[in-house]
This record gives C-alpha cells, structure tokens and sequence, in this order.
C-alpha cells in the first residue's frame, strides 16, 4: 500500500470514529447512557473497527480506479426510548454525526484559508504542498461523509432526520421505507449519488477557496 492510501485510510477512520462518537455524546447528553456503558464513547479506533467498512471495503477502493474512499465504523448503540426528547431526540442523535464532520472540515478548510493568505494575526505562516493536501484530504473526506450520511434513506443518519419530521399519525411511511431501504439505498448509489457528488467541487471551494482537482 501508498504512504498516500495509508494518510486516506487514517483520515477516512478517525473522521468515521468521530462521526460515531458524536451519536453517542448526543444521545448521552439526551439521557441515555447505552454508548457510555458500552465503553463506546472513545476516540480509540479500535474500539469502533468495523472488519468490512474500515478494513476490506477501503482496501478494494485503494485497488480500483479513482481517487476517493468509502467506508464505515460499527454503529454506536443507543436506545431511543431513553432519550428525554422523544419528538425530536432521535434526530437530534442522527445529524450530531453529519455535524462533527463538518466541523472538521471547517477547522481543515479554515486553515487552508490562512496559509493562502500568508499570515496569522500578524505572523507569517504557510503550510508545505504535503501538508495542504493532507489538509484538503481532511476536508473532502469529512464533506462526503456528511453529505453521504444526510440522505434521507434508511439506515443513514438523514432518515432519522425525515422520520422526526414525518408526523407520528404516519407510522406506514417509516415501515415501507424501512423495508425497501436496501433497494432505495442501491438506486441512490448508482443513480442520484453521482449526480450529488458534482456538488463536492463546489462544497469544497467554500469550505477552502480554493478548486478542487480531482
């Protein structure tokens, strides 16, 4: 394996590790302690590796043609019927992952942002090519996992969202989505991601000004 595959997976497993401890601190901060007692509410990964989504299925990506990654962690347990908001409390838990991310690229973008100009309050500073592309790594890793992970189908976090939105008089709408989810999720992948991901240039450009070359 590349030093650059070796940077893409450390990058890829510690943003999918804080995506799943954010589901964790949120639902504990909401009451429900399974995450905690589970011993699920670190940023060790090994206590997150999933053997298939952060092992096997980045190393096929590294083998195939292209130059990003997908993957996963285990999903932090949580029991919604713990939570002190049971309107919104699930929600609440399902976007605290997406967000963590984009706080992360936000931190990886804003630092671009200030090696361009040369300068921080005053002091000289700059960043090596390596670096800023460690860097717009970061960003662009922790952006597709957001924008993945906030499509409303099941099981990624945005259905989460949608069902809390979806009045409670519904309850056939959560069911029929959930059972045809693998179907819904397939179509989404092969057909509408790749129409969602021309946006990630311009994500990218707002998150760094700077473009993004594939």
């Amino acid at each position: 394996m590349t030093i650059a595959f070796i940077f893409s997976l450390a990058i890829l497993i510690m943003s999918v590790v804080v995506h799943e401890v954010s589901h964790g601190l949120a639902a504990d901060a909401q009451g429900d302690p399974t995450a905690r007692l589970a011993g699920r509410l670190t940023l060790n990964p090994i206590k997150h590796l999933d053997p298939i989504g952060s092992v096997l299925i980045p190393i096929i990506c590294a083998l195939l043609p292209g130059t990003f990654m997908i993957g996963w962690a285990k999903p932090v347990p949580f029991n919604p019927y713990n939570l002190r908001n049971q309107r919104w409390g699930e929600a609440i838990v399902a976007i605290a992952g997406p967000l963590s991310n984009i706080a992360i690229a936000t931190i990886a973008g804003v630092v671009i942002r200030i090696a361009q100009t040369g300068s921080f309050f005053g002091l000289a500073f700059s960043l090596s090519l390596p670096a800023i592309n460690f860097l717009s790594l970061i960003v662009i890793t922790n952006i597709v996992l957001a924008l993945f992970n906030l499509m409303p189908i099941p099981p990624l976090d945005g259905s989460k969202i949608l069902f809390s939105l979806i009045p409670s008089r519904y309850p056939a709408f959560r069911v029929f989505f959930e059972k045809y989810s693998l179907v819904v999720l397939l179509l989404f992948i092969f057909v509408l991601w790749p129409i969602v991901f021309n946006v990630l240039p311009y994500i990218y450009f707002l998150f760094t000004g700077q473009p993004l070359h594939f």
